[in-house]
């Protein structure tokens, strides 16, 4: 079934793929058909710059399941490096707001 499913979200970072390191401009989040993976259906994450040619891509097809424990560690990470940034500062942290986009 094609869902149609798809978020966007501007990225900063750095990916590797076959061309090697390059800057990240995007993520593409969508639930569809796998490329590659051995699964009817799944959570797909493409990592992009959308200024450089196809190759400049990373990619990860996962289960529900995985994509739900992979978005509790991301809360989980995010919320400890909050308080680290927060204590290496000298300053109280703030509690990240976190949303459940998957439900």
């Amino acid at each position: 079934m094609c869902t149609s499913i798809v978020e966007i979200v501007e990225a900063e970072g750095a990916g590797r793929s076959t061309i090697g390191w390059f800057p990240l401009t995007h993520a593409v989040v969508s639930y569809d058909h796998p490329h590659y993976a051995l699964l009817e259906d799944a959570i797909l994450i493409d990592f992009v710059n959308r200024d450089r040619d196809p190759g400049a891509r990373a990619a990860v097809e996962l289960t529900l399941e995985a994509a739900k424990a992979l978005q509790a560690a991301l809360a989980d990470a995010i919320a400890q490096a909050e308080t680290e940034e927060s204590e290496h500062r000298g300053r109280k942290a703030e509690p990240a707001l976190v949303t459940d986009r998957a439900a």
